[in-house]
C-alpha cells in the first residue's frame, strides 16, 4: 500500500529544494547589487533571469498549497506561529517583483531608488525565508491541534542568524549564476566577490551545525550516535569537497562549475536539516503522519496534482533552454 503522506511529503520536499535552486539565485542577484555600482552592469545582471525569474516562484506556491492540502495540521500551526515573518517575506517578495518591473520603466534620475527597492525587498525575503526555516528547526509547541507557543517565538537569535545564513547563501548562488551567466569584467567582479562570501557561508554553515545539536539533545542523538555517525558521515564531508570544488573552479575560472557546485552545497545544508528533523513535519513532536489530511483527501488531491507536475517541469526546463547561454551587453527582454 502506498504511504500517501510519505509521497506528499517528499513532493513538498521537491518543490521546496526547486524553489532555492531557482528563486535563491534571482533573489541572490537582488542581494549582491550592492556590491556593483556600475549601472550598465546591473543592467545585464538583471537581463540574465528576467526572461524566467516570474516562473520561479511557481514552486513556492506548489509547496504552500500542498502543505494545506496535505497537512492542514502542519500548515495551521506553521501559520499561526510564524505568520510575521511569513507575510514579511511575502511583502519582500511582492516589493522585489514590482521594482523588478519598475527600474527598467523608470528615468534615470528615479532608478536608483527602484535599485534600492530591489535589493531591500530581496534581503527581506530571504531573510524571512532563513528565519522561518530556524524557527521550525528549533521547534514550535503544539497542545492538541493548535500552536501553544508565543507570538514572537521567531524572535529567536538562532532563527535570526539563519536568516542572515540563507543571506549569504543566496548571495553565493547569485554571485555563481552571474559567472555561469557573463562574462569579461562583470564575470571578474562575481569571481572575486564569491570567494569571501563562500567562506562566510562556510563560518555560517559550521555554526549552525554545531549550534543545532548543542541546543537539542535528541539532534545531537540522531547525528553523533553510532550506527548513525556512519550513514550521515558523507554530508559534511561532501560539503567540504564542495566548498573546496568551487574555490578551485573559481580559480580555474570556469564558468559552470561553480555554480553547480554551489547547489550541490546548498542542497547538503538543506538535507543536514531534514535528517535533523525526520520524521516531523513539525519539531519536536508532531510527525508527518500526525499532521495529514485523511487518505480520501490526499488522494483526490494527488490525481490533480501528478498531471501537473511533468506540464511545470516541462516548461521550466523549455524556458531555461531557450535562453540559455551567455547574456552581453544589450540584450534585454522588456
Amino acid at each position: 500500500m502506498i504511504d500517501l503522506s510519505l509521497v506528499w511529503f517528499v513532493i513538498i520536499i521537491f518543490s521546496t529544494l526547486m524553489y532555492i535552486v531557482m528563486d535563491g539565485f534571482d533573489l541572490g542577484i537582488g542581494i549582491i547589487f550592492p556590491f556593483n555600482k556600475d549601472a550598465s552592469e546591473r543592467d545585464l545582471m538583471i537581463n540574465t533571469v528576467a526572461p524566467v525569474w516570474d516562473g520561479n516562484e511557481t514552486w513556492l506556491v506548489m509547496g504552500g498549497a500542498s502543505l494545506y492540502g496535505a497537512f492542514p495540521l502542519a500548515y495551521a500551526v506553521i501559520t499561526d506561529a510564524l505568520a510575521a515573518p511569513l507575510t514579511l517575506m511575502l511583502f519582500g517578495l511582492i516589493f522585489r517583483g514590482v521594482a523588478f518591473e519598475f527600474r527598467f520603466k523608470a528615468t534615470p534620475a528615479h532608478r536608483p531608488h527602484w535599485d534600492k527597492a530591489f535589493i531591500a525587498g530581496s534581503i527581506l525575503a530571504t531573510f524571512m525565508q532563513g528565519v522561518v526555516v530556524g524557527s521550525l528547526l528549533n521547534g514550535l509547541p503544539v497542545t492538541g491541534r493548535e500552536y501553544a507557543g508565543p507570538a514572537l517565538i521567531w524572535l529567536d537569535p538562532f532563527a535570526l542568524f539563519c536568516g542572515a545564513g540563507l543571506v549569504i547563501a543566496y548571495g553565493v548562488l547569485g554571485a555563481t549564476w552571474l559567472i555561469m551567466k557573463t562574462e569579461g569584467q562583470l564575470q571578474q567582479k562575481m569571481s572575486r566577490l564569491t570567494v569571501p562570501m563562500l567562506t562566510a557561508l562556510m563560518v555560517a554553515i559550521g555554526i549552525i551545525s554545531l549550534w543545532t545539536p548543542l541546543s537539542h539533545p535528541a539532534i545531537a542523538q540522531r547525528w553523533f550516535t553510532l550506527p548513525n555517525l556512519f550513514w550521515f558521515l558523507p554530508v559534511p564531508v561532501l560539503v567540504l569537497l564542495s566548498f573546496w570544488g568551487v574555490l578551485r573552479a573559481v580559480g580555474k575560472k570556469a564558468h559552470y562549475t561553480p555554480f553547480l557546485l554551489t547547489l550541490l552545497l546548498i542542497f547538503l545544508g538543506f538535507s543536514g536539516l531534514g535528517i535533523s528533523i525526520w520524521p516531523n513535519i513539525i519539531p519536536p513532536s508532531i510527525t508527518l503522519h500526525q499532521a495529514a489530511s485523511a487518505e480520501i483527501s490526499q488522494a483526490f488531491m494527488l490525481a490533480g496534482s501528478l498531471p501537473v507536475l511533468p506540464v511545470i517541469l516541462g516548461y521550466t526546463f523549455w524556458s531555461y533552454y531557450v535562453f540559455r547561454g551567455k547574456v552581453r551587453a544589450g540584450e534585454g527582454y522588456h
